[in-house]
Order: structure tokens, then sequence, then C-alpha cells
């Protein structure tokens, strides 16, 4: 028997393995955007909605993904997802968003579905502008760890002192100094000393 539960979390996965959010989705799908969202997926006095025939045809038109791969999804015979929270990589610089281990922390965080990472910290980040090019294009989703050790040539999300975040590739980490590639070599390198440096997270996955 099919659960409302199975049925929803599959949604999520399909958007995740697609390198979406529910309501990208169902924008994709031709769809209202709103269409899976959590408000539509059970009322206030805890009547459960189910998503329409209508609607599971489309993402799957969408998404070309035959019946049997969705039936996976729904039975979690795929590739495991789970629920990160996700903010803009513009809004990751303003105060709030991190604790003071650079942990995900505060309010603002959407929450979507993505591929299962071992670092239960983890958490997204939506690229915006060209300055990641050709590397990360604008509107890409990458996921984040704040606790695997970052490696000389990993790609990283840095953010400063200043309140600058960005994404960058990791040149050099030294007890005094980081020093960072650009992905766009239109763009300058940059390097700080340690102390103008809040955290160096490493990219473990990405939409693309």
């Amino acid at each position: 028997m099919l659960t409302h539960k199975q049925i929803w979390t599959a949604i999520d996965a399909l958007a995740a393995r697609n390198g979406l959010s529910a309501s990208g989705l169902a924008k994709l799908a031709g769809l209202d955007p709103t269409t899976f969202n959590k408000s539509k997926r059970g009322n206030a006095e805890g009547k459960l909605r189910w998503p329409s025939t209508e609607s599971l045809s489309k993402i799957l038109a969408a998404t070309a993904t035959g019946f049997d791969d969705f039936v996976a999804l729904v039975e979690n015979r795929a590739a495991k997802v789970r629920m990160v929270p996700l903010i803009g990589l513009a809004q990751a610089g303003a105060g709030g968003f991190f604790d003071d281990a650079g942990f995900p922390a505060g309010n603002g965080w959407e929450e979507i579905a993505f591929p299962d990472a071992a670092d239960e910290h983890a958490y997204a980040l939506e690229i915006s502008g060209e300055s990641m090019l050709p590397v990360y294009r604008d509107g890409d989703r990458i996921v984040v760890s704040p606790t695997m050790a970052p490696r000389r040539g990993d790609r990283v999300v840095v953010k400063t002192q200043a309140g600058e975040v960005m994404a960058k590739l990791l040149w050099r980490m030294t007890a005094q100094r980081v020093e960072l590639k650009s992905l766009n070599p239109a763009y300058e390198d940059r390097s700080f000393a340690l102390g103008e440096i809040v955290f160096v997270h490493r990219i473990i996955w990405a939409s693309q």
C-alpha cells in the first residue's frame, strides 16, 4: 500500500535528482510553482492532501522519467536523499545564517531535497551571477560540508569577516594565509590572512 509520505518523498527525490526544488520541478512541468509546497500536502486540521495523477504525469514527462523509475523512488530503491537547508549565495554573507562553528543556523533557510550527504550539517547554496562561470552557472545549486576538511585543489565556499561569501578553488591554506584561485579566469585570485576568514567549507555536490 502506498503511503502519503512515500509519494511526497518520491516527488522531492525526483526534484533533487534533477537539481531542482519542489517548486522548481512544478515550474519545469508547467504547473503552478506552489503545487508541491509543504502547505499543499495537508491542511491545518491534519487532513492529508495527495498530488493529482495529472501533476504526476506532467513531472514525469518534464524530467523524462519512466513510471518504473518513479516507483523505485516511491519504494526507496533509488539513491537516497534528505532535506538540507538552502539559501542564496548572496544572502549567506548576512549575519544570522551561521552559528559560531560555521553550521547553518537561524531563520530564512528554505529546505530542499538533495542526494544524501555524509555530513549531517551539510547545507546548500544557490549560485547567483556569472563570477563562477564556467564551473557554476547562475541558478546552480551546490551542497557544502562544514565538517569535511578542505584540501588543496578542492572547490570551496569561503566567508570573510567582512561578510563576503565566494566559491573558489583552494590553492593553499597555511597557518597564516588562505590563497584562492578564481573559477572564472575573468575574476582575480584572492588571498587572505587567516584571521580575515570566518570559514572555508568544502563543496561536495553540484546540481549540474
